[in-house]
């Protein structure tokens, strides 16, 4: 059915305009913070929805005009995301420059059936031709930061595919834009039937004030008494710990076979009976006494499971072999060496853990990477109760100090075009960002896919529409590590 499908994958294009706000903004110059600065690229997710009675006479130029008048109402109070990137005259720094220029929609249609694409939470290099990919030609200042693609399929259904600049929205706030956007284009009901948070869109200088940081330019070099009683960011440094190690072990050096192309997107699901099995796993020594949500447990699992794949993988030659339990002390000394340091990062929204919390609506990124390390060795050995332990404590650690020394340490030199590092697991939760409940047609999307995302070895933990205690685990595996991994993942007994 691949094969086949790939000779009849045609999508055409039939319409494209940029959209901008119904009532014009004055233009202005925002500031971004140093987290809104991290990934200005495009984050792509395509919702798909399947063939209903409900919407079997709409025709494409309805459902396109509605989403079209939707956004154009949206855009006049989300006004940034019809703006575009800019470099700050005085420092040459990124900001947000909200000049009315526009989002891009397109509208598309393609005789596949959405069936024929299969299980819709695996990814399908399929799915790419269900957004628009702008061109820049090297200028990133005429790039849209929000694009999206209304594509009808042969069998009557629709998916909606969106492109947003990460520099732009992070998830909660990409979640409330498309909500919005959903709302006001009332394909299926009444105009604004839901009353939408009103967003805040300064960044920066809402996040120096509630963090007590100084502004950029008013910053000074701390004294070294200042800076030894600063706390640090734990993220920062264990990144740079992994790269210095990287760096200087020559047995770990080679990453050419990692490239980002190597990785295969693969979605593995956790039911609710299964993460309740872990966490019975989890508190069973202490008899019931040990809670924990099912974020710490399966993260938990996660970790474990990524770093058993790696214990089983031989390094030593370059080239990789599976084996069993039985061959784990011989895998040890050809493989990843039990002292060297593994590491677990993951987003945490501080909007509510700032002392005072960010003002409700704030649109502008605020994650930041929580982080815990240990030995390989150490992971191997530890229990999963301990480690969710460790997870608990590095969420609690992010305070408001926390967030300035995070903001600070990224104003510094950051390595760019970092290779894949087997060592780090990296970890987002989107599991309160429910984009298949996003109603642009009636009901729920059938599945909401993330494509293939700038660093494409990053975890993501998403909501299942039929099982919503559940886990999606979306991730990037390489192909040899696929069979050990979910094997290893999938068995929670």
């Amino acid at each position: 059915m691949g094969t086949q499908l790939e000779k009849d994958q045609t999508v055409t294009i039939t319409k494209s305009v940029s959209v901008c706000p119904k009532y014009l903004h004055p233009q202005k110059v925002l500031n971004l913070s140093n987290l809104d600065r991290q990934c200005p690229s495009l984050m792509y997710t395509v919702s798909f929805y399947k063939p209903s009675p409900s919407y079997k006479d709409l025709s494409l130029d309805f459902v396109f005009n509605s989403l079209k008048s939707g956004l154009e109402d949206t855009l006049s109070v989300w006004y940034p995301a019809a703006g575009r990137l800019c470099l700050n005259q005085n420092d040459g720094k990124l900001d947000l420059w909200c000049n009315n220029k526009g989002a891009v929609l397109v509208e598309a249609v393609t005789q596949i059936k959405i069936s024929e694409l299969g299980d819709l939470s695996q990814y399908n290099k399929f799915f790419e031709k269900l957004v628009y990919k702008p061109h820049s030609f090297g200028n990133f200042s005429q790039m849209p930061l929000v694009v999206a693609q209304v594509t009808k399929f042969g069998c009557g259904g629709y998916s909606i595919g969106i492109g947003v600049s990460h520099s732009l929205f992070d998830g909660p706030a990409t979640h409330d834009f498309l909500y919005a956007w959903a709302s006001n284009s009332a394909i299926m009901e009444g105009k604004g039937g839901v009353e939408q948070q009103k967003p805040l869109h300064e960044r920066g200088s809402t996040l120096l004030v509630v963090t007590n940081c100084p502004a950029p330019n008013m910053t000074t070099k701390l004294s070294e008494k200042s800076s030894s009683s600063r706390k640090r960011a734990a993220a920062i440094d264990h990144l740079y710990q992994l790269i210095m190690q990287a760096a200087t072990d020559q047995s770990f050096s080679d990453v050419g076979y990692m490239n980002q192309n190597s990785y295969l997107l693969r979605t593995f699901h956790l039911s609710s009976a299964m993460i309740q099995s872990l966490k019975r796993k989890v508190s069973g020594k202490r008899g019931g006494s040990f809670s924990c949500s099912s974020f710490e447990v399966v993260a938990a699992h996660l970790w474990k499971a990524s770093r058993w794949v790696f214990a089983n993988i031989n390094y030593a030659n370059k080239l990789p072999i599976l084996i069993t339990r039985s061959q784990l002390a011989r895998s040890r000394a050809l493989g990843l060496r039990r002292e060297t340091m593994v590491c677990l990062q993951f987003s945490v929204d501080v909007r509510n853990r700032m002392v005072p919390p960010l003002p409700k609506g704030f649109s502008g990124n605020a994650y930041v990477l929580a982080s815990i390390a240990m030995t390989a060795g150490a992971l191997e050995g530890e229990s999963h109760e301990r480690i969710v332990e460790k997870i608990r404590e590095a969420k609690n650690s992010i305070s408001n100090e926390y967030v300035y020394a995070y903001v600070e340490a990224l104003e510094g030199p950051r390595p760019s075009d970092l290779p894949p590092l087997k060592e780090l697991t990296m970890l987002s939760d989107w599991t309160r960002m429910p984009f298949h409940k996003i109603p642009f047609l009636h009901g729920e999307a059938a599945y909401a896919s993330p494509l293939v995302s700038p660093v494409p070895q990053v975890a993501y933990f998403m909501q299942n529409p039929d099982d919503d205690k559940g886990i999606d685990l979306r991730i990037g595996l390489l192909p040899h590590s696929l069979k050990s991994f979910s094997q290893y993942f999938l068995n929670v007994q």
